[in-house]
């Protein structure tokens, strides 16, 4: 029996991967092996900076609220547990 070659499935897998890592340095976003690492870790990064933004953005808006009812002396603070 013939040995098989990785074939459509494997071409696709690959291509996905290396489109992913577009715009990365040099090999890495040549190298299927290289560029498969990065894609996983710029993910994990991804996921972990999409809630450090919503903690960013939440202590700007009570630092503006804040600023906003100091400026009418309004007694009303922002305090709200998280």
């Amino acid at each position: 029996m013939p040995r098989v070659l990785p074939g459509h499935a494997t071409r696709r897998r690959h291509k996905r991967t290396l489109k992913r890592a577009k715009g990365f340095w040099g090999t890495r976003s040549k190298l299927f092996r290289v560029a498969k690492q990065l894609v996983i870790k710029a993910g994990q990064y991804a996921f972990r900076d999409r809630r450090a933004r919503k903690r960013d953005f939440r202590a700007l808006w009570i630092i503006r609220i804040t600023a906003a009812c100091e400026q009418r002396d309004s007694r009303t603070a922002v305090s709200w547990a998280a």
